[in-house]
């Protein structure tokens, strides 16, 4: 155990339970017992979002890598990711090694909105919620367009709330293929939902690993456009 556990458990030992029971021993009124029972409930919430942040430094400092392992194909649309399964596994596996877990939620309000969380044994939790319209690149259909932003979010979420990322895998010379960038109509969609969310292109830019907009890969614009469309002020 490392001493910031051992703090941890030395913190405790000094729960203000105590205070409980001796104001019971000394019969405090209804009152009394009241805000000390306030007192212990703000001392449980404390304790357990710092074992909550605890868990996650400690999870951070050995982070699961996490490949590109799916390539998918939709007619005109090509491109390499890393499959829900292989992101819930990778993370999930490691995660409950420090006594935390990841569910998700969805609803719908126009847009698909996909909620993560991430709850630690101890009771404390936090989630981040992300949302973008039905992926129709491609030529999908309804269901696959729905599917196809569920997964995308419900990877995405995880993968921020955790502060990961993937990493690329060897594409066996699929990526010494001719890449086709984005054409000047979705080139002006973008700028203009850039600024809507008042983010600046060099953030942008940076964040997809591209040196200047028209150099966004088609494939890539339905993934930019969620990415835009879930931030308010930067885009990771």
């Amino acid at each position: 155990m490392g001493n910031e556990e051992k703090n941890l458990a030395k913190a405790e030992s000094q729960a203000p339970s105590a205070l409980i029971q001796l104001a019971i021993d000394k019969g405090a009124d209804l009152d009394k017992l009241e805000k000390i029972l306030a007192l212990q409930e703000r001392w449980e919430a404390n304790e357990a979002k710092k074992a909550y942040n605890l868990a996650i430094a400690t999870f951070k400092a050995n982070p699961p890598k996490i490949e590109k392992d799916k390539t998918v194909k939709y007619k005109d649309v090509k491109y390499n990711h890393a499959s829900l399964y292989n992101v819930v596994e990778k993370i999930s596996s490691e995660l409950s090694k420090h006594g935390l877990s990841a569910t998700w939620t969805t609803r719908q309000n126009g847009n698909i909105l996909v909620t993560c969380k991430i709850t630690h044994e101890k009771g404390h939790s936090e989630e981040t919620t992300l949302s973008a319209p039905s992926d129709t690149t491609g030529s999908k259909n309804a269901i696959q367009a729905i599917g196809s932003t569920l997964t995308y979010l419900e990877r995405y979420t995880l993968l921020a709330l955790t502060g990961l990322a993937t990493i690329d895998q060897d594409d066996d010379g699929a990526g010494t293929a001719q890449v086709e960038y984005i054409d000047d109509n979705q080139k002006n969609e973008i700028i203009d939902m850039l600024s809507e969310k008042k983010i600046d292109l060099k953030v942008f830019c940076k964040a997809f690993g591209i040196e200047e907009l028209s150099k966004l890969a088609k494939s890539r614009f339905g993934q930019a456009k969620i990415s835009i469309n879930a931030k308010k002020g930067g885009v990771k």
